[in-house]
């Protein structure tokens, strides 16, 4: 059951990964056509991210009230919802629309975003860090059928990429059909018990499986009877650096990942090679989610972090080099591979940061700080490459991976000792 129960999340992790590829390879060319000024062309992509941001707390609230599938059925058929204003906003040349469509998607990113985090309640304590890492290999599905999908129904009706939008209302059904055959172990008692005795296991469970030293929280056998409050939670040193750690390597990757189309469009290649690249990104973010589990049990969180950071910094060096289809290949790869290692040790490590009665506040504002960062990269990202080009906005995405490396270092030297409270 919980080997049937992963690959099903995996594969709506794929089918979410689908969306949001989409997304990212025709949201900016489209707002380029549309918008009023083109610097706003990312708009529609950050939209999609402060939609996430802002619909964090609301998706917290329905997984409490409504249990892990119900919450997550609703934000597929949001997703579904989402799609059709996106093809009303391109057939009709609504800009405004289309930003107003990517907003509500957020509700299905902000949903997305605790698939791997559900991952970890499917298996057992031994697997914890293991399910994490092969859920999030499910984006491989992703890889492939997103920028593949956006090139081959680009033209299929006389107004660019309304196939595009249409093709992910299909995208949705299935993965509505799929994710209604998860067994959550939180669904059975989500509507018969308040959401403060609704847990997902004891903190045994959550102690650390990797040989990472940050220790675990207590040894209890049984779950907390009571909850910390937020900023209680949120002012933990390993709560930070999770935090850190997932935004920071999210942000960035999202910076550089959403400007590429653009780049390539603004140094003459064509759309199909932009896909390729996109293709070969995503394979890099989720075909290292085969072994990262592995890796992360070995080494630790916290090399494994450090890791995706220095990949960080050999990414930009590559994409500085030149704007040749090759150096725009092997540099959106390396950041996809630096991106998995650095998000998933600090999903990792994030889960000794909470009881499991604090599961839903804790994951929601892990994921409000990777949200906002990535809203700003989004928009960034646009105004970067199209007002000051390629070359800076890579120079601007040292500044995050160098305060993180700092923040790392002071971490792991200062705090890794200590007992999470």
């Amino acid at each position: 059951m919980m080997r049937r129960n992963l690959i099903l999340l995996a594969l709506c992790q794929g089918l979410f990964l689908t969306n949001n590829v989409l997304f990212l390879a025709v949201n900016g060319l489209v707002g380029l056509t549309m918008a009023p000024m083109g610097w706003l062309a990312t708009l529609p992509i950050m939209a999609y991210v402060v939609g996430g941001a802002a619909s964090t707390g609301l998706v917290a609230k329905t997984q409490r009230q409504l249990g892990r599938k119900r919450s997550f059925e609703l934000g597929i058929l949001v997703a579904i919802g989402s799609a059709v204003l996106c093809v009303m906003a391109v057939w009709f040349r609504q800009f405004w629309l289309l930003v107003l469509a990517t907003f509500v998607a957020g509700f299905y990113q902000a949903n997305g975003q605790l698939y791997r985090f559900a991952a970890a309640e499917l298996a057992s304590p031994e697997l914890r860090d293991k399910a994490v890492s092969w859920v999030l290999a499910g984006g491989l599905l992703g890889a492939v059928a997103g920028p593949n999908l956006a090139s081959y129904t680009k033209d299929l009706f006389e107004i660019d990429f309304a196939g595009s939008y249409l093709s992910l209302i299909f995208v949705g059904i299935l993965a509505l059909l799929l994710m209604h055959r998860i067994q959550f172990s939180d669904d059975a008692k989500a509507m018969k018990q308040p959401s403060h005795l609704n847990t997902a296991g004891t903190n045994a469970s959550f102690n650390q499986t990797s040989k990472d030293p940050s220790p675990a929280l207590g040894q209890e056998a049984t779950p907390e009877p009571t909850s910390r409050n937020l900023s209680e939670i949120m002012r933990q040193p390993i709560f930070i650096i999770s935090a850190l750690g997932a935004s920071f390597g999210y942000g960035v990757m999202n910076l550089l990942m959403a400007a590429t189309p653009l780049a390539m469009q603004i140094c003459g290649l064509p759309f199909s090679d932009a896909a390729f690249v996109l293709e070969w990104h995503v394979i890099g973010m989720f075909a290292p989610g085969f072994f990262t589990g592995h890796l992360i049990q070995r080494f630790g969180a916290g090399k494994m972090m450090l890791t995706g950071a220095f990949l960080n910094l050999v990414c930009i060096g590559i994409a500085l080099s030149g704007t040749e289809l090759y150096q725009f290949t092997l540099a959106l790869f390396v950041l996809g591979v630096g991106w998995n290692f650095l998000f998933t040790a600090s999903t990792s490590l994030s889960l000794q940061a909470y009881h499991p009665a604090e599961r839903d506040k804790a994951q929601g504002a892990i994921n409000f700080w990777v949200f906002f960062v990535m809203g700003l990269s989004s928009l960034g990202s646009g105004a970067l490459v199209t007002s000051q080009g390629w070359q800076i906005l890579n120079m601007v995405s040292l500044l995050p991976m160098m305060v993180l490396l700092v923040a790392l270092a002071v971490y792991f030297l200062k705090y890794r000792p200590q007992t999470a409270t």
